[in-house]
């Protein structure tokens, strides 16, 4: 995408209001998910989820197959959708970061389970992680 077109595309946006509405909308609905979805996934993880050299089984993974690729193309398309909304949040309000990382965790792509264990070993994630499952009653994550 070249400066001209870039430069049409944030003129575009910013002179449109419902634009702008919308994108603040889904700032503040993304904002609000993260605090609630982020804490009831993580405690949720198995306590040895990160033990493994080799990442476990998916829940639906013994499922019929069409269950399996449904569950797969949904969460990619949702990956997606974040990311993207991520990426327009990094110039618009919003919580850009968070929602690109919630976008990458959902999607698949080769090596996800090692950039997992690698993320979750920063010891300030660490820290964090444990925090929130001690206030829920779970053990901390094993690795």
């Amino acid at each position: 995408m070249d400066s001209f077109s870039l430069q049409a595309l944030f003129n575009f946006i910013w002179g449109n209001d419902a634009i702008l509405v919308a994108l603040g909308f889904i700032s503040l609905l993304s904002f609000i998910a993260s605090l609630f979805l982020i804490p009831y996934f993580v405690v949720r993880i198995p306590v040895d989820y990160f033990a493994e050299k080799q990442r476990q089984p998916a829940p639906w993974a013994q499922q019929h197959l069409a269950i399996r690729w449904l569950v797969l193309i949904v969460k990619n398309l949702f990956g997606i959708v974040f990311i993207v909304l991520g990426l327009a949040m990094l110039v618009l309000p919003g919580q850009g970061l968070l929602t690109i990382f919630i976008g990458i965790l959902l999607l698949n792509f080769p090596g996800k389970y090692r950039f997992e264990r690698r993320l979750i070993r920063y010891p300030g994630i660490h820290r964090a992680i444990d925090w929130l499952r001690k206030r829920a009653g779970r053990e901390p994550l094993i690795f």
